[in-house]
């Protein structure tokens, strides 16, 4: 479980926002997880082929800001992270592809 929430765009699509715990392999912590869909069934989707299974959305008690929505939609997979906020991150931390994340998650440990 997750807490987040969605925000619908004009043209149709949605932003998820979801606040995740971070991997184990990459630190730990939690991290801001923002994806831009088609609907928020696939935004979810995008992220269990992912391999991060158990990703609900119930509710919408942390809804994307502006901020936010401009930073997925500008970036060209729609999927971004950074640090999520209050969990001892600068402010000034920048949006990385989610394939950053992945990576750090991927890399063996203890080799």
């Amino acid at each position: 479980m997750a807490a987040g929430g969605f925000c619908k765009l004009p043209n149709g699509t949605v932003v998820v926002a979801l606040n995740l715990p971070r991997p184990p392999a990459a630190g730990s912590g939690s991290v801001r997880v923002l994806v831009h869909a088609q609907n928020r069934a696939r935004a979810l989707t995008r992220l269990r082929n992912l391999g991060m299974r158990a990703v609900y959305l119930r509710g919408n008690a942390e809804p994307p800001t502006p901020d936010e929505i401009t930073a997925v939609l500008h970036h060209p997979d729609g999927l971004i992270w950074r640090t999520a906020p209050g969990a001892d991150a600068c402010a000034a931390e920048l949006w990385h592809p989610i394939r950053a994340l992945m990576r750090r998650t991927a890399t063996p440990q203890g080799f």
